[in-house]
């Protein structure tokens, strides 16, 4: 027998709310509601996934993607429950509205213009806390989304912990010297190499708080056990572990983008039936041992391949199903290495080895041939530019700039800095001012307030900062009775 779960604890919010009479939702019916009204989801329709917005209606958005992230969650856990040899964790797996909200929650931080997007805001940030998507998505959900006045979406623990992918802070994981440091001054600030710029995997410093709230629910021990890292050679360092729900969602996410952007990719013509099958010439055995040790013929490299590159799309699409089919039904769950007691944070659900290695060599051929694609990394660099430029003009002049209700937070966000220093610096950015004489105060205030400005961009769609950017540097683009 596993130890049970604190259900009760996993339904607090950080601000205790009633429900209204006659509401017979559960708690997680509640979260996923929440999530599915607010402005930060909605914006998902107007974000890039991999191929650029406005290519075609048919492509996929971040919208269109966390909805498939989320089938493949509740498939994930209905299959799991109904299974006698994961009865012992039966009881452990999250409700449907849970892992619902969960996965269609965990794009919900990331910035316009996809990783370029990110890249570019912890290039402005890497002095103020950086920037990290999946961080964000916790500070949404946990503080900044207009639910209440302090507590974003109020979501439940268990639903701040699903979200929770990297669980350790930005300072705790930064390295440094990861960052290139620009030699030449002739050359734009704008202009780098996005690998040196990338965050490590993290939540930001200052959401520390929601953090807090999320282990309250857990022992000392676990926590600690939980939230260790390991270092990477000139890398920045890596946590180690994600909780059960967590995984779910990030395996969810997995299969939906190696198999999801590939169709994508098939529609478009960016990937051929010759590159398909010279990238798995020496290992079409991948598909062909799976096909022999399940006795299904739909498997065979030859017949997925078949209707993968069929004119009939439906003969695709049946094929794509197929696959996402075999991956659901191959899910485990094991025990993550972490020692842990409570069953959130102990265990953790992944693919067989076989189907995982499948998956893995899938995602490969999108990675090498569509998202590194020239013309995919020049519509992201073009963002990633974009967003820079933004940055530097509200940075620079935010009280010209900045709209009314964003530049209110920015002078409130001084206000509170100076009341509360260690809201906004981590304790060892601190020290590291105190032994270098600097006004520590002076410098939460500078923090807080590019945090405001951070916040307001990344909350922004591709479309919505693309005409933000016109307004400043397009002469025949804007008028003062433009309403964006």
């Amino acid at each position: 027998m596993t130890d049970s779960i604190d259900k009760k604890k996993m339904k607090e919010r950080r601000e205790p709310t009633d429900q209204r009479r006659g509401d017979v939702r559960s708690e997680y019916d509640r979260d996923e509601a929440r999530l599915i009204h607010s402005a930060a989801f909605r914006r998902l329709q107007s974000k890039t996934q991999v191929l650029g917005l406005g290519e075609s209606d048919f492509y996929r958005t971040r919208l269109t993607h966390s909805m498939e992230v989320a089938q493949i969650g509740r498939g994930i856990v209905q299959y799991l429950s109904k299974k006698k040899k994961f009865k012992e964790h039966k009881d452990h797996l999250p409700d449907i509205s849970l892992i619902t909200a969960i996965c269609l929650a965990h794009d919900i931080g990331h910035p316009p213009f996809g990783h370029g997007g990110e890249v570019a805001l912890n290039y402005c940030m890497r002095n103020y806390g950086g920037f990290e998507g999946n961080g964000q998505t916790l500070r949404i959900l946990g503080k900044l989304d207009k639910y209440t006045a302090d507590h974003g979406l109020n979501p439940t623990r268990r639903m701040l912990l699903g979200v929770l992918k990297y669980p350790a802070a930005y300072s705790g994981l930064v390295n440094n010297r990861v960052y290139e440091s620009k030699q030449d001054t002739d050359t734009p600030y704008w202009l780098f190499k996005a690998d040196s710029q990338k965050p490590p995997k993290c939540y930001h410093d200052t959401d520390k708080d929601i953090v807090d709230f999320v282990f309250k629910g857990f022992s000392p021990k676990d926590v600690k056990k939980f939230v260790r890292s390991k270092p990477e050679e000139n890398k920045h360092d890596k946590t180690c572990f994600k909780s059960l729900d967590c995984s779910i969602m990030n395996l969810s996410d997995n299969i939906s983008y190696s198999l999801h952007d590939l169709e994508d990719a098939l529609s478009l013509g960016m990937i051929n039936q010759a590159q398909w099958e010279n990238h798995f010439k020496s290992r079409t055995n991948l598909f062909n041992n799976l096909s022999n040790e399940l006795g299904n013929s739909e498997l065979k490299f030859d017949n997925i391949t078949k209707r993968l590159f069929s004119n009939a799309s439906h003969e695709r699409k049946n094929a794509i199903g197929c696959l996402v089919h075999l991956m659901i039904t191959n899910v485990i769950i094991e025990d993550n290495g972490s020692r842990c007691k409570d069953p959130l944070l102990r265990y953790e659900v992944k693919l067989k080895s076989r189907v995982e290695q499948l998956r893995e060599h899938i995602f490969n051929i999108v990675f090498d041939i569509v998202i590194k694609d020239e013309n995919v990394q020049q519509l992201e660099f073009k963002g990633q530019k974009l967003i820079i430029e933004l940055f530097q003009v509200l940075s620079e002049d935010p009280k010209r700039f900045l709209p009314k209700p964003t530049k209110k937070i920015w002078i409130e966000a001084k206000e509170d800095a100076s009341k509360y220093p260690e809201k906004y610096l981590s304790q060892s950015t601190r020290e590291k001012f105190e032994q270098e004489g600097k006004n520590v105060v002076e410098k939460a205030q500078e923090s807080a307030q590019m945090r405001v400005i951070c916040d307001f961009i990344a909350g922004m769609t591709d479309d919505y900062a693309t005409k933000f950017y016109e307004k400043f540097f397009t002469p025949n683009k804007g008028s003062i009775f433009d309403r964006l």
